[in-house]
């Protein structure tokens, strides 16, 4: 039999008070009534348990200390929620030079205070198209390779109306890689939320977290392309995207002990598995299959875009100055006339720069990133009809004109001619 507990020994104790006999209060305990006699014998008596030993911070006479910082902090909080055993710590070491352990004060308080009180969270069915939660899980998968299982990432993002989910496999948790994610989650899913339920992630949440946080620059420019809201978890709250959570126990439970030839043989096999797994489960919020609600919901989703935003690390407002020209990482590039005195977004891509409208994250203009010129034009920037606060350039003279078919023409066939042709447009 098991160690009875201190509740136990008390409703021991509580009913023979009331009459009952110890030989019936043992068979409803399901031990003997000699333990019966021992343990009420003990609580009528006072007695106290000497196998206990005193805590350190009682050994070193700091008891009354604690008790009297603890009913003052209770006092200040008002029921708020329980002191701080973290500030309890720190104030033993700073007025009273205690050099243990936080689990040694942790101990202590756990003993001697009651429990905090338990706080329940509110479950609430989110309409469709409202919502998708979305998150990273980890694991070691044997996919072929010579050093044995790879650590990937998976991507998972599910919609909280139809509980339809979209996982994608990545070898990185970085700003592209979670980009990409996003971008390949939202074709499986086949439209965007209104609002992204994600976790405390640098390349989510920049700074802080929960409803305090600052998003993360370049999601938040991504977010505002795709026509979706960043809604952060509290941080050590899981249960606030509990429908993605289940979902990664769901495929973790179908990786367990399985063996792929190569990263697309594993994509296409989850992805099999979660659909096969939609058609079977049911969705709690319309009894339907998680496919049929699937189904119904995505006419609620935000379409996806003709062309997705590229995957981007860097991203930064910069001022159009009177030439049509911005300065981004050292080097100059020319966008359209139309936003001269205004400010453009410059996305820093894979291998090219995509330059938006800040406003509405329409694509203006994009040129190869790191290029060794400095300077890069693309004559079109300067071509169009004017608007109300800016005119339209003046259009090329002949001598420009020239010139550019010279600057497009191989070094080869330029030949003397050529250049007398210049000289004759200079007179």
């Amino acid at each position: 039999m098991s160690k009875l507990t201190r509740e136990e020994i008390i409703s021991m104790g509580i009913m023979v008070e009331r009459g009952q006999s110890k030989s019936s209060t043992a068979r409803l305990m399901g031990v003997t009534e000699g333990t019966v006699r021992y343990h009420v014998g003990r609580l009528n008596s006072g007695a106290v348990d000497g196998r206990r030993k005193p805590f350190l911070i009682e050994r070193l006479g700091l008891g009354v200390v604690v008790r009297e910082w603890w009913y003052a902090q209770e006092a200040i909080l008002c029921s708020k929620r329980p002191p701080s055993v973290k500030s309890l710590l720190e104030y033993l070491q700073n007025e009273h030079d205690y050099q243990r352990s936080y689990k040694s004060v942790l101990r202590y308080a756990r003993a001697t205070f009651p429990a905090p009180k338990v706080r329940p969270f509110r479950r609430v069915e989110t309409p469709a198209g409202a919502q998708s939660q979305t998150d990273w899980m980890e694991a070691a998968i044997d996919i072929g390779e010579a050093d044995g299982p790879t650590k990937l990432y998976g991507f998972l993002m599910k919609l909280s109306h139809s509980r339809y989910p979209a996982l994608v496999w990545s070898r990185s948790k970085n700003q592209l890689a979670w980009l990409h994610c996003h971008n390949q989650a939202f074709k499986r899913l086949g439209g965007v939320a209104a609002v992204n339920r994600v976790d405390n992630e640098k390349t989510a949440i920049g700074r802080g977290a929960g409803a305090w946080g600052v998003v993360n620059k370049v999601y938040r420019a991504y977010a505002r392309s795709m026509g979706f809201h960043v809604d952060a978890c509290e941080p050590r709250s899981p249960e606030q995207k509990g429908k993605v959570e289940r979902e990664v126990r769901s495929v973790r439970g179908y990786l367990a002990g399985r063996k792929f030839s190569s990263l697309e043989e594993l994509q296409e096999c989850t992805d099999a598995y979660l659909a096969t797994s939609a058609r079977r489960r049911k969705c709690p919020a319309t009894g339907k299959s998680i496919e049929a609600s699937w189904e119904a919901e995505k006419a609620l989703l935000t379409p996806l875009p003709k062309k997705f935003p590229e995957p981007f690390d860097l991203v930064r407002t910069c001022p159009v100055h009177k030439d049509c020209s911005i300065r981004f990482e050292g080097r100059t590039y020319i966008v359209p006339f139309a936003y001269v005195n205004r400010q453009v977004e410059v996305r820093g891509c894979s291998g090219f720069i995509e330059v938006a409208d800040p406003a509405s994250g329409v694509l203006l203009v994009t040129y190869s990133r790191g290029t060794s010129e400095l300077i890069n034009i693309d004559q079109s920037c300067y071509e169009g009809i004017s608007t109300e606060q800016v005119m339209a350039p003046k259009p090329l003279g002949r001598m420009s004109r020239k010139l550019q078919e010279l600057a497009k023409s191989p070094v080869q066939l330029r030949s003397v001619d050529f250049y007398a042709q210049l000289a004759e447009v200079a007179r």
